[in-house]
């Protein structure tokens, strides 16, 4: 059986970079389905025992000019990115760092020191080839011609020497059409028909470009270590009374954790003591601190503001809701838009077709119409540094990679580009009602025992039907029995009726809960509760009926207000040409009283397989967005074209579905929304440019307009300007409208 293996790459710069790596892989036995993420600098593939070796995916990598090291482990002579718990750091502050041969930046799990630019390889490079091109001008000036001319040659060599060995070694991993492979051609044929001044220029902005590139590349891998960097490095573990520092990467489940004001928590827990205002805006985006207290989940990286508090971990390092962001945001690199694989496919025949075309310019005129041969060759030459698509394969990885970023500082998850581009098409909105556009609090308002039953006895069955039950309205029971003073009956056997209620042996048989509609179908509740029973509903209240076998014990009534924001919400996405639908499986008088208040079509009485039925039906005016709180919706989830689970951080609301949205807030669904559709018109601005410039200095370039240092500035800053466009998507604010 194949077995996922993944490393840590650095030293990437641009989609060329990935993409070498990626063919170079995929031609060794034995390996499959190769992965490489450019902005997460992540290596993963499939490797069949016995064939390929690790040291031998490794030694093709390094080959190539590039650091490698198993993920989690330090990279040589350059910091690996690695999520927290992965590796134990020391408990220092000191990091060690050097410059790498292939240029970049170091960093750490915890820390990230940029290493400035002039003192990576790339960087030497750049300030070598530079000050021999400025020599050689300053030579040519001082003495004769032709000695000049050998100064700029002697400048062009020494700075296409570690250029050329890059494409040699891409040559025989049977990669021709490399930018490194365009550049040796075009520098050395300027070189052969006399134009060295020009060649050496063209080096010089190359390793120049090289540079710009690496640096913006960094810039957009910033939003991903910051969030790592937001869990701090030590707690203070509780044992016996006393506390002493550990390492936070250290702490296991059950430890209990001392958090002062003004620290960072550094697990995901659950207060145990201690009732605090917490700054949940790193990990949420939420600007306002919000008031924790006991029994109540916390998050790594939130900031203590008031008062110590006593926490209980719940998530090992590895797992918390920080690590989890930050792997999804990893994976998601790797989960391509349609948009992406169609300019990979493209660029693919493209750099072939300009590499034919600028033979035929070169080749053609000279032969039959016996034209110069020094001036179509240098046009040739030109024409090939216009062959790279750089800018064209990172258009629109950099825009998904920034748009991912960005939506994740805000509470905003989206699992790839794919979904990011399904986000973008959405014309309908369907949402759940209980915990999605209401507060998914519902408190009990009405309890109606049958005659001979008092209130106690209602409420000690229902509590015994609903012990250990996690639903919104089985707390609300539980709550209010535990707020009366009544316990519950001792039970057993308890399971779920999904869209129906729940069942448990309760004392001498079994007992339900379930929706009016069940317990009249059999026949459980007289005429006069019915007629009890809609006049609660016509209030806007939810029924449950608590009944034995062919025995109504009686009717529970509960309210759950709609969130503060969810009518601000429908209106954000019915001004975006939106349509909105509530799907429930609650009574339809009550889902109209929300309904009516939020100003949305509904759909209720349904269960979890109607509400796959109400998402085809939807879905045949277009791609449909469906968001729930991750557990019953889980099926109308996967039926829509995006499912959101919106959660609070829960590993439900980070694992399923498509998309997350963390901070409980209903206007962040058109956020959402509105950040998919800038996303996807920042790719579309991206691949303009990219083809814009391409198309112009192609045509300038056989025209003889332009020569090789614009065509060669032309390929590498529009790759930077590609890179710096995408980059704007990190200041957007999708919450603003």
């Amino acid at each position: 059986m194949p077995e996922r293996r993944e490393w840590t790459v650095t030293g990437m710069d641009c989609a060329s970079c990935s993409g070498k790596i990626t063919r170079a892989l995929e031609r060794l036995p034995g390996v499959g389905e190769v992965s490489v993420a450019l902005m997460t600098e992540r290596l993963s593939l499939t490797l069949v025992p016995g064939t390929t070796g690790p040291e031998a995916i490794e030694g093709a990598v390094r080959k190539l000019g590039f650091q490698i090291a198993p993920r989690g482990q330090a990279v040589a002579r350059k910091k690996a990115f690695v999520l927290p718990g992965q590796a134990l750091q020391p408990a220092h502050d000191h990091v060690a760092e050097e410059a790498t041969p292939s240029g970049g930046h170091a960093h750490a799990a915890h820390g990230h020191r940029e290493t400035r630019w002039f003192a990576t390889a790339k960087g030497r490079l750049v300030i070598l080839t530079g000050a021999l091109l400025g020599a050689a001008w300053i030579f040519q000036l001082l003495s004769a011609a032709p000695t000049g001319q050998w100064a700029f040659v002697l400048a062009c060599l020494i700075g296409l020497v570690p250029v050329a060995l890059r494409a040699t070694q891409a040559l025989r991993m049977g990669q021709p059409f490399t930018i490194e492979g365009l550049m040796t051609i075009a520098a050395g044929g300027a070189l052969l028909i006399g134009a060295a001044e020009e060649a050496a220029l063209v080096v010089f902005l190359f390793a120049v470009g090289e540079v710009l590139e690496g640096v913006a590349a960094e810039q957009a891998r910033q939003g991903i270590r910051a969030l790592a960097n937001l869990v701090p490095r030590t707690a203070l573990l509780e044992v016996g009374g006393r506390t002493r520092t550990v390492p936070a990467e250290a702490l296991e489940i059950g430890q209990m954790v001392l958090v002062r004001p003004g620290d960072r928590i550094p697990a995901d827990g659950e207060i145990v003591q201690g009732t605090s205002g917490l700054d949940e805006s790193p990990v949420t985006g939420e600007s306002l601190p919000r008031s924790r207290g006991p029994g109540e989940m916390v998050f790594a990286g939130s900031i203590n503001i008031e008062a110590a508090l006593r926490v209980r971990v719940t998530h090992e390092a590895s797992d918390n809701t920080i690590a989890r962001i930050i792997r999804l945001v990893e994976e998601a690199e790797e989960a391509r838009a349609p948009t992406e694989r169609f300019i990979d496919r493209f660029s693919q025949y493209y750099m072939p077709v300009v590499i034919v075309l600028a033979a035929l310019v070169a080749l053609v005129p000279p032969l039959a119409g016996g034209a110069d041969w020094a001036t179509w060759i240098y046009r040739g030459l030109a024409l090939l540094l216009i062959g790279c698509p750089c800018a064209l394969v990172i258009s629109v990885p950099a825009s998904i990679a920034a748009a991912l970023s960005a939506g994740a500082r805000r509470g905003l998850l989206m699992k790839g580009g794919g979904v990011m581009e399904a986000a973008a098409r959405t014309r309908h909105v369907a949402f759940d009602k209980t915990g999605t556009l209401t507060r998914g609090a519902p408190v009990v308002t009405d309890l109606l025992p049958a005659e001979g039953v008092t209130e106690a006895e209602l409420l000690a069955v229902a509590a015994g039907v609903e012990a250990g039950s996690n639903h919104p309205l089985a707390r609300a029971i539980l709550g209010r029995a535990d707020t009366a003073g009544v316990p519950a009956l001792p039970s057993h056997g308890a399971r779920a009726l999904p869209g129906i209620g729940a069942e448990a042996v309760v004392g001498e048989g079994l007992a339900w809960v379930t929706t009016p509609r069940h317990a009249t179908a059999g026949g459980s509740i007289t005429a006069e509760a019915v007629a009890d029973v809609a006049a609660l509903e016509d209030q806007g209240k939810t029924v449950v009926v608590v009944h034995r076998k062919d025995r109504a014990l009686g009717l529970i009534a509960l309210r759950d207000e709609p969130r503060p924001d969810a009518a601000e919400a429908v209106q954000q996405l019915r001004a975006m040409g939106l349509g909105v639908t509530m799907l429930t499986g609650d009574n339809p008088r009550t889902a109209a009283s929300v309904a009516g208040g939020l100003g949305v079509e509904f759909r209720a009485s349904l269960l979890p397989e109607d509400k796959l039925t109400a998402i085809r039906d939807l879905a045949r005016g277009g791609p449909v967005m469906m968001i729930g709180d991750g557990i019953n919706d889980a099926p109308a989830l996967r039926q829509a074209q995006v499912g959101v689970a919106m959660g609070g951080g829960t590993d439900v609301a980070l694992e399923t579905a498509d998309a997350a949205i963390l901070r409980d807030r209903v206007a962040d669904a058109p956020a959402m929304i509105r950040l998919a559709r800038a996303a996807m018109g920042n790719i579309r601005q991206n691949v303009t440019l990219a083809l814009g410039l391409k198309a112009v200095f192609l045509v300038t370039s056989v025209l003889g307009i332009t020569g090789l240092w614009i065509a060669i500035l032309a390929d590498t800053g529009a790759t930077v300007l590609v890179t710096l466009n995408a980059l704007r998507l990190l200041r957007l604010d999708p919450t603003r409208h």
